[in-house]
């Protein structure tokens, strides 16, 4: 019997696209934009509907404070600031998923956020307090060898491992900054081709010839990459040809 994979796919949504409708068919769980870079009451409620409809795990998406470059600098906060962005960027998601009857199950930082929760060993202590209040209900998703796993995993926390499917990956496993050519990837066959070394083999390949060992068990697909629709069709017909299925 061919081994098979059970595998979770996962969004980044309610961030202004406006694809989610297109999108949700093909993923099994969203991780919602709740204030910090994107997102407000009305964009938070219909996803959250949507994703009922569609039956998607709904994930918290929290972020430095800063909409206006989307998130995707980085900040240095005071502690106290810092924590009160994030519980309230929670709170606020958490109340309106449970007026929907919905449970939050997971949280995933954006942007510079996740980054830098990658290596910065006092960031990762305070968002961990932060986020403390949901440490027994929900799981975190965090990238493989990062501080936060280490240190989440140390304090009780659930986590899942999570791998990129448009994100070139650089030697230390951090994701090839965005201003750089080959950052994305946009074909849909090349995507494949990426995901299925790392689901199969547990590698990611870095440059022609050199592979590090990943783990991941929920893989990203950027809701505003350009193909990201494109991909996702295509991974839909193409993943269970080689086993492999999305968990629901």
């Amino acid at each position: 019997m061919k081994q098979s994979w059970a595998i979770d796919i996962n969004c980044d949504v309610g961030e202004g696209i406006g694809n989610e409708a297109q999108l949700f068919p093909h993923i099994s769980s969203c991780n919602l934009a709740c204030g910090g870079h994107a997102g407000d009451v009305s964009t938070m409620k219909s996803v959250i509907l949507l994703a009922k409809e569609h039956h998607i795990k709904v994930g918290a998406h929290p972020s430095y404070p800063d909409r206006e470059h989307f998130g995707r600098k980085s900040m240095v906060l005071p502690p106290d600031e810092f924590t009160k962005s994030i519980r309230t960027q929670l709170g606020l998601l958490n109340r309106l998923l449970k007026e929907e009857g919905v449970s939050m199950h997971h949280i995933k930082a954006h942007g510079a956020l996740y980054n830098d929760l990658a290596k910065d060993e006092d960031l990762v202590k305070i968002y961990l307090g932060s986020i403390a209040h949901y440490k027994d209900t929900v799981c975190l998703y965090v990238p493989y060898g990062s501080q936060i796993a280490s240190d989440a995993l140390k304090l009780g926390f659930k986590i899942i491992y999570e791998a990129f499917g448009d994100r070139n990956y650089k030697e230390d496993l951090s994701l090839v900054p965005r201003g750089r050519p080959n950052a994305m990837i946009t074909d849909p066959k090349k995507v494949l081709t990426h995901l299925l070394t790392i689901i199969k083999y547990g590698k990611v390949q870095i440059r022609e010839g050199q592979q590090l060992n990943i783990v991941a068990n929920t893989f990203c697909i950027h809701g505003d990459t350009v193909s990201a629709y494109e991909i996702l069709m295509y991974l839909s017909e193409e993943l269970p040809k080689h086993h492999i299925h999305l968990e629901k």
